[in-house]
This record gives structure tokens, sequence and C-alpha cells, in this order.
């Protein structure tokens, strides 16, 4: 049985915010003291990634446990009352996730999740240096240049090199 009334679960409810919360704030501090520079809440891309960076075509989001239904999380608990409209709200948030990351995929950007249970104090420093990790990898990997020689391209010999008679 709920403690609350129905107005005071409703007030509380309504005041959880959508943006700027702790576990976003954890990230953006720590991304922007080791040098990435972003953009937050870009109203131009698909589902309104928390931070941007558009240096990398990466967007994060920092999703709550509970409001995302991270499965397999101690976070993540339906509620034991209106348990049909929680399981049907849980399941509509994945599905719009879902959806936004793959357009955001099909426009080139890359998509990483950081979840709300690994920025708790014991997990917290792992979780943000395999995002610098992650970053940096993506970085490197859109920037890769293979170059190809005139002589692959063509199959001719160099001048200095001898003929290969047959």
């Amino acid at each position: 049985m709920d403690t609350l009334s129905r107005q005071q679960r409703h007030d509380n409810m309504a005041a959880i915010k959508g943006r700027d919360t702790k576990p976003e704030m954890i990230v953006r501090k720590y991304l922007w003291w080791c040098g990435f520079r972003y953009r937050v809440n870009s109203p131009r891309l698909p589902g309104h990634p928390d931070i941007v960076l558009r240096k990398y075509r990466t967007c994060i989001f920092v999703n709550g446990c509970f409001w995302h239904g991270h499965e397999g999380c101690r976070y993540y608990v339906v509620p034991k009352t209106h348990t049909d409209f929680w399981i049907k709200k849980v399941a509509r948030n994945k599905e719009r996730d879902r959806r936004e990351q793959q357009q955001l995929a099909r426009m080139g950007w890359h998509c990483i999740t950081v979840w709300e249970c690994e920025l708790k104090k014991n997990k917290r420093e792992r979780t943000l240096s395999s995002l610098a990790y992650t970053l940096n990898r993506i970085y490197l990997k859109d920037r890769t240049v293979t170059y190809q020689s005139p002589e692959e391209e063509t199959g001719l010999c160099m001048a200095a090199e001898p003929e290969v008679e047959d």
C-alpha cells in the first residue's frame, strides 16, 4: 500500500527532472575534466541526446535504470500498484530509445548508453574511464586513412625496379 495520497504521489513523480540529473552531471564533469567538449540536449538530433560530441560523432544517453527498464538491475523494480501502467510505460520508453538510436546510427552517429547504476561510487571510476577509452577508439577509428600506392592500383613496376623476365 502506498503511504502517500494520490496527489502527493503525483506531485512527487512530476518533480522528477528529465535533464541535468545527478548521473548526467557526473558524466559531463568527467568528460569536461578529460578535455572532451560537448553540447547538451541537442534539439537537432532525434531523441535530444543528453550529451553530443560532434568531433567524435557520438551521442551519449545517461539513462535512469527505473525509467528505461534496465534489465537485471536492482534499481529497476516494477511498482506494486498500477503495474500494468508501469510495464507499458517502460516498454514504450525502451522502444522509443531503440528507435531513436537506430535513427541516429543511420545518420552516422555512434550511440553510447550509460546506466545510472554504473555511476554508483563503487563502479563510477571504471565506467567513466571506459567511456573515455571508447570515445578515443571511436575518434581513431573514424580518422584512420588507408593509403594505396599507385603500383597497387595499376599493377605497374617502379622505374628503379628491374624488370622480371618470364
